[in-house]
């Protein structure tokens, strides 16, 4: 009896010290008498900050749905600018949400290491760019952490620690084993401004390099390539798949940029040389009857020596290898041929083609004639099938997708694991001697060519194959070859034996949801889905698509101020504005007339806002919520003080709505008429239902995250409308107030913590039915959900376009099945009336619970626009 009386006193002394725990927990400042101040707000961030981490992705999970949320991980330049604050704020907020949705997320972080930037800055500052991006992520984590983010940084990497380039290594050797990393003699871009290399996707269209802006010149060097084009009629199609959700206008460029695949690319080998050149014809199937190769001045082998032929026209002294026949072709450099758009070549098949059968009769190149063949397809396989077998081509592209050109003369990037040894050629390094480390240098001084090549113990080793000396290579990785494959990494950040796990990957990926900036729409994306095509191939991967959703944010905009004449930018208190709707102004100094307008920010244009500035001033969580306020996150964000007050005074009515909820809960006031309350009562049901469906809706299905603001500040002018007897005595109101708070807590984590803190201190609870967990954080509830008995709509479209709506309480609407919401669509005199002269070809029917169920009916015509498109 003695034993259980004393185990009974510890368990109760256990129980009252995990309450007094929680209660700590969850307890807030006690400064409800004060008035919310950006000191006030200070005081929250400080006692919060540790307390508002959330639970990090559990791989042995499999009850929850997993939610994968990334966004693009940064350059560590070493100071956020606004474009982070609004990237990672969006980010954090989506991952709060589905965390709150009973989601398993995995939202992890990393950095941009190598590259460019540093090495500049480096050679700049006489330091080791090692150094210099150390010392920048050390401040931009500490920042990110002041920003409230949730990332898992257990996950973290960065792509210059060895850790994680011995995989991008392992990953050009897979694409070496598979053919498709190769090294060959190119005409290349040339930046004289980086002194680098570019792939043709970092050249602008005035041809100008994409980073230093330089005009970029040709230079004829040896270079490492990865063969993408053999990828390039997956990677078009892939952009159809039905996997992609708000790829919008993403798909248009990316498709515009891979082109139609209406040809196959075939290599020929250059007479009596080891170097190759890829040719793409429309007609595969008629390759082996090629006679003749024609090309532009710009072309590569118009480098080589030549004869004179005619006006306009001249041969080359070597010529090509037909793969299929090994027959001999000449070259012919000249104005003479109409080349197709977006080529710099022509393979001349006098057979079926009549200019180039002028062509060959002209320069005395014999041919058959009318050689047809009536099974196109067949033959197409068939020589295509050949010329994989002999590595000779033979894959659908277009005409103006090229290969992608990795190599990079400098040192700040991944080493190209490649050894070159008189004997054996070229070969990999062993794959037991990865990672190939970068030698420490102390400072960097120099342009123009690798610092690897002056480093004799570093350059000179051994050949893998037969001992004997060789060298490195000392070009390094383009740094999208380290992005392109970042986000696999993120899944198994620790594993020691391979890039990633197989089976871990085939339970995280594809990202559910990739946010980023359009100026990575092109490029990052392409070369992303290209490697994850690819490792699909191996079956590495579940999916060929990397990406399921895309949220391309805008760029945040601030005002400038450029002098007209000379277009010097001023910083504002140098400028005098006469009016400001009509974009007037001179320069205070000069009297010289302004421009004004609205550009990304940045410093040397003085249109820029210091984040930690916004953070002392206004506080951490009012900088997200003007972040995310106002403007939808795809649009651009003009950062104007303007829009202020609006989420200042927002938070100071939830501030002083929770400091009267308490005083009314403490001290209740007298209650109003019966009926009065009844209809108070009422309208926060409604109010509440109606808000928890337009907020939620925009968070997870429009991705409009400044309508969800919006809406929540709707919900806020329902709840303060309410007489004091009502915050005292009414269930609905309760449950209004908690449905306020949790709504805004992935916005404003902080600032809704302490906001719940008081909530759940406030006296006499009316809600027992487990809706409200009171003993824990507002980060810990269950997302509020619309009641059942509320009335839904079911929206009645044609070809996109609302018809008419039909109200559904919820518990019925989400038990409708598709035979019954096309009967009550039909049944509709709008849809009858619409669909009098048009043919049904189908009908597409989704509910999306909670919000919305909508039959959309698809006719052989287009329908007018009679409403707005339904959200």
């Amino acid at each position: 009896m003695k034993f259980l009386y004393l185990r009974n006193i510890k368990l109760k002394l256990l129980i009252n010290k995990q309450f007094s725990l929680r209660k700590r927990f969850i307890s807030s400042l006690g400064l409800w008498n004060e008035e919310l101040s950006s000191e006030i707000k200070h005081q929250i961030e400080g006692h919060w900050k540790d307390k508002i981490t959330e639970k990090p992705f559990d791989d042995k999970d499999e009850s929850r749905e997993k939610y994968y949320v990334l966004s693009m991980f940064p350059y560590p330049s070493g100071f956020l600018h606004m474009g982070h604050v609004r990237v990672y704020t969006i980010s954090d907020t989506v991952a709060r949400y589905q965390r709150m949705n009973g989601k398993n997320v995995i939202h992890p972080i990393g950095w941009d290491a190598f590259g460019l930037p540093a090495e500049n800055a480096a050679i700049d500052r006489q330091l080791a760019p090692e150094d210099w991006t150390n010392k920048n992520i050390t401040r931009m984590k500490q920042q990110l952490k002041q920003l409230g983010c949730s990332f898992e940084w257990d996950r973290e990497l960065a792509t210059c620690d060895p850790g994680y380039y011995r995989w991008t290594q392992e990953l050009f050797l897979k694409l070496y084993d598979a053919g498709l990393a190769y090294q060959k003699e190119a005409l290349v871009n040339w930046d004289p401004v980086d002194q680098t290399v570019l792939a043709d996707e970092q050249v602008d269209e005035n041809g100008c390099s994409w980073r230093s802006g330089a005009k970029v010149e040709k230079k004829l060097l040896k270079q490492w390539f990865i063969r993408t084009t053999k990828f390039a009629q997956p990677l078009y199609e892939g952009l159809n798949d039905s996997i992609l959700q708000d790829w919008r206008d993403i798909i248009k460029l990316q498709k515009h940029w891979i082109g139609e695949c209406n040809g196959v690319n075939f290599n020929f080998k250059i007479q009596n040389s080891d170097n190759f050149v890829t040719f793409w014809t429309s007609t595969p199937e008629f390759i082996e009857d090629a006679r003749f190769v024609a090309i532009k001045d710009s072309h590569i082998l118009a480098q080589k020596d030549s004869i004179k032929v005619q006006e306009g026209t001249v041969q080359l002294k070597c010529n090509l290898v037909n793969p299929f026949n090994n027959k001999l072709l000449p070259v012919f450099v000249t104005d003479q041929i109409e080349f197709l758009e977006h080529t710099d070549s022509f393979i001349g098949i006098p057979s079926i083609c009549d200019k180039s059968a002028n062509f060959a009769t002209k320069h005395n190149i014999l041919f058959e004639k009318n050689y047809f063949t009536d099974k196109v397809e067949e033959k197409q396989k068939e020589i295509c099938e050949k010329a994989n077998k002999i590595n000779a081509g033979g894959y659908w592209s277009s005409a103006k997708l090229r290969d992608w050109l990795i190599s990079r003369q400098r040192y700040w990037g991944t080493p190209i694991p490649m050894i070159h040894c008189k004997s054996c050629g070229t070969v990999p390094v062993n794959r037991e001697n990865l990672p190939v480390k970068l030698p420490k240098l102390d400072k960097l001084s120099h342009r123009g060519r690798s610092p690897l090549e002056d480093i004799s113990e570093w350059v000179n080793t051994s050949c893998p194959k037969c001992g004997n000396a060789a060298k490195r290579e000392t070009d390094t990785l383009d740094t999208f070859v380290d992005s392109s494959w970042y986000f696999l990494r993120y899944l198994d950040p620790n594993n020691l034996k391979d890039m990633f796990d197989k089976d871990r990957a085939s339970k995280m990926m594809p990202v559910d949801l990739y946010i980023g900036g359009k100026e990575h729409a092109v490029l990052h994306l392409y070369y992303a889905r290209f490697i994850s095509h690819f490792l699909h191939s191996l079956g590495l991967l579940p999916e060929r698509e990397p990406f399921k959703r895309l949220l391309v944010q805008g760029m945040v905009m601030g005002r400038s101020y450029r002098v007209k004449g000379s277009g010097q930018y001023l910083p504002e208190d140098k400028v005098k504005i006469l009016d400001l709707k009509k974009n007037k102004a001179i320069a205070k100094d000069t009297e010289e007339p302004v421009v004004i307008s609205w550009e990304k920010m940045s410093k040397s244009k003085h249109n820029g806002v210091d984040p930690e500035d916004m953070f002392r001033e206004y506080g951490i969580d009012t900088t997200r919520l003007l972040i995310l306020a106002d403007v939808a996150p795809t649009s651009h964000r003009n950062w104007n003080s303007n829009t202020f007050p609006g989420i200042i005074n927002w938070q100071k009515r939830l501030w002083l709505t929770i400091k009267d909820f308490i005083k009314h809960r403490e001290s209740p006031p007298e209650m109003i008429a019966e009926d009065k309350f009844k209809a108070q009562e009422d309208y926060l049901w409604d109010s509440r239902n109606y808000y928890i469906k337009g907020a939620s809706f925009n968070y997870v299905i429009s991705q409009q995250i400044s309508v969800a603001v919006s809406k929540q500040q709707g919900l806020t002018n329902s709840i303060r409308r309410a007489p004091p007897a009502v915050f005292s005595h009414s269930l609905q109101f309760e449950r209004a107030l908690a449905t306020q708070i949790i709504l805004l807590a992935p916005l404003a984590p902080h600032f809704a913590s302490e906001l719940w803190a008081g909530f759940v201190s406030a006296p006499n609870r009316l809600n027992n039915s487990g809706e409200i967990l009171w003993d824990k954080n507002v980060l810990e509830q269950n997302w509020p959900e619309t009641d059942m008995e509320y009335e839904l709509d079911l929206v009645c479209q044609v070809n996109g376009y609302e018809n008419c709506t039909v109200k559904y309480p919820r518990k019925d609407l989400i038990k409708l099945t598709k035979e019954e919401a096309i009967r009550v669509a039909m049944g509709q005199q709008e849809v009858q009336n619409t669909l009098k002269v048009r043919n049904i070809l189908n009908v597409d029917f989704k509910i999306y619970d909670g919000f919305e169920g909508i039959v959309n009916i698809l006719t052989d015509q287009p329908a007018p626009r009679k409403n707005i498109e339904t959200t």
